[in-house]
């Protein structure tokens, strides 16, 4: 793939896995950027990103002043891929869960497509190293979002994607208010309603090997709540049209 490919990668408190996963990025597509979007981490890891940056022009930084949520650093560093003319967007973590070895494959399937997701749960994708209560709770989240918004994916949790600069400039993230997880429920519902060429390419997702995972209660609360209210929308709408907007129907471009 010949265009130039932003590598998003948001953090807080990466201190550990920040330089460990850059390098393997690196290795494994010699030709990407990446952003690191720092939300103010009290362990140093805004300052790690810094460095990394004077010493590889590759890297880049977006430091934040709080820990915002995940949706809002992702807004923010889509608003700066397409300010500096990047024509491929990935989302990928910075704690190692999210294999960049395995990032090639995205890339070679978003040649026939707008926007590839990773996915642990089509043929060939896996999870390792999880406890069974959390894979059940992965699963059945993904079951009920599939059923919920009516959404033909297997896989729209997941974080690690890499989407066609295009389709970011066609979807209207200015309304965008989920913060955790949710939000990349939230974008591919949008991507998928707006027509775009979706398709899911098999990942393995390893648990991270240092820090403390970002999953709370409150994120996953988040998700369950919004995707119910989402679907009753979206079904409201077909019964009164007219009367009930759509979520996430109106177009937009992300405020520059």
């Amino acid at each position: 793939m010949s265009d130039r490919v932003l590598v998003i990668v948001p953090t807080y408190n990466e201190i550990e896995n920040l330089g460990r996963i850059l390098d393997r990025l690196h290795a494994s597509v010699p030709g990407a950027h990446a952003l690191v979007v720092d939300d103010g981490s009290p362990d140093g890891t805004g300052e790690l990103a810094d460095e990394l940056a004077a010493a590889d022009p590759r890297v880049h930084v977006l430091r934040r002043t709080a820990k915002n949520g995940l949706g809002a650093a992702y807004i923010a560093g889509f608003r700066w891929a397409r300010a500096n003319g990047f024509d491929v967007v990935v989302e990928m973590d910075a704690d190692g869960s999210h294999s960049p070895e395995q990032l090639p494959h995205l890339l070679a399937a978003l040649e026939d497509a707008d926007l590839v997701l990773g996915s642990r749960y089509v043929p060939g994708g896996e999870v390792t190293d999880w406890p069974a209560h959390r894979l059940l709770l992965s699963r059945a989240g993904n079951r009920y979002t599939r059923w919920a918004l009516r959404l033909p994916l297997s896989d729209a949790t997941g974080g690690f994607r890499a989407a066609r600069a295009e389709l970011i400039d066609r979807l209207p993230f200015d309304d965008v208010a989920s913060q955790g997880y949710c939000f990349q429920v939230d974008w591919a519902w949008r991507a998928v309603r707006a027509g775009a060429r979706v398709t899911e390419v098999p990942i393995t997702f390893s648990e991270r090997t240092f820090g403390r995972s970002k999953m709370s209660g409150s994120i996953v609360g988040e998700a369950w709540i919004r995707v119910t209210v989402w679907g009753l929308q979206d079904r409201l709408a077909d019964w009164l049209p007219g009367r009930v907007r759509r979520p996430g129907a109106q177009r937009g471009r992300p405020r520059e």
